[in-house]
């Protein structure tokens, strides 16, 4: 689940930490609401920042069967 989270302290500094977002993704989320706030004082990079979204496909492993007669050219009749 991603979150972003707000912590406004009474000198006027906000903290916002983001969890669930995987990769530099961040950055592009997090742009609009920064601009809006003002001057990044300080960023840490979490672990999320530095791993790789895990991509699953599934590859085309069907393949057309063939039967010992097809293959062999004669007609099983």
């Amino acid at each position: 689940m991603e979150t972003l989270e707000f912590i406004i302290y009474p000198d006027g500094r906000v903290e916002e930490r983001v969890t669930g977002i995987i990769g530099s993704s961040c950055a592009e989320v997090t742009a609009a609401i920064e601009a809006k706030l003002g001057i990044v004082a300080h960023r840490e990079l979490t672990s999320e920042n530095f791993a790789q979204k895990q991509v699953t496909s599934q590859s085309d492993t069907q393949c057309d069967r063939v039967s010992d007669t097809e293959a062999s050219g004669f007609s099983p009749w």
